[in-house]
């Protein structure tokens, strides 16, 4: 990982560069006490972009009621040693989600934001876990008691693609 008060070119997310398959798991109510999840596969590309300061994740999520498009676009601040995440949903194609910022520690990312549901304030968690050169995994947490308790409602297991 990048040492705290190196300037050059970040390099907490070089392990998810590249091309990977994907198992999801989503849990299909969010708050609401739901314990049944759905199960599915996906693809994921991501490319550096900003000279290295960001980059950009290319998804296709295989839903079980069909196909989606999505992206996820991160950009580092150097001043503050913080990454911001953005993502992208093609069902909802004007809007992005707030960012979650946050950063690395040893090949833990975790990442924070104030966000709604259904009207509603809660905190939103990104964690990512560096496994291999060939593994990672993300996972998506929300807090409605203003992050005193986690509902982890979104995972991702990455596997590298072979060329």
């Amino acid at each position: 990982m990048q040492h705290p008060t190196d300037k050059h070119t970040p390099v907490d997310f070089d392990f998810i560069i590249g091309d990977w398959t994907v198992n999801h798991r989503r849990l299909n109510e969010r708050l609401c006490g739901c314990d049944t999840w759905t199960e599915f596969k996906g693809r994921s590309s991501t490319r550096k972009i900003l000279d290295g300061f960001g980059n950009l994740e290319d998804n296709v999520l295989y839903f079980p009621g069909g196909e989606v498009r999505a992206a996820a676009i991160r950009s580092y601040d150097s001043a503050s040693r913080t990454w911001a995440i953005w993502w992208l949903d093609g069902r909802a194609p004007h809007n992005l989600d707030a960012p979650v910022v946050g950063s690395f520690c040893e090949d833990v990312g975790s990442f924070y934001a104030d966000d709604f549901l259904d009207g509603k304030p809660i905190k939103v968690r990104f964690l990512w876990k560096k496994k291999s050169v060939n593994a990672a995994t993300w996972e998506q947490a929300f807090s409605a008691d203003g992050g005193t308790s986690w509902e982890t409602n979104w995972t991702m297991e990455f596997t590298r693609s072979v060329a």
